[in-house]
């Protein structure tokens, strides 16, 4: 992603997770679980294809259980420190 993107981007997931009804959770060194309304399953959808169009290395998986929106967001060990910055 270019570099003046990637501030936009970020934001978009700091807009997102603003709304997770639970703190993030760190499942693994290298997974993060955003418990979100149920209502932001389309959001996180989207975002995540167009993060996972860029960056490759990205794993998600969006799932609707129970009246909420489960995102998990995986990388490779070399990546932790991205989901590090992400989960800040």
């Amino acid at each position: 992603m270019p570099t003046a993107q990637r501030p936009l981007r970020e934001a978009e997931f700091d807009a997102l997770f603003a709304r997770a009804v639970t703190p993030l959770r760190r499942t693994g060194p290298t997974r993060l679980l955003v418990r979100l309304p149920a209502v932001d399953a389309d959001v996180a959808r989207r975002l995540s294809a167009r993060e996972s169009d860029c960056c490759s290395f990205f794993a998600f998986d969006v799932r609707v259980s129970a009246g909420e929106t489960l995102l998990g967001i995986e990388v490779p060990s070399q990546h932790t420190d991205v989901l590090d910055r992400l989960s800040r």
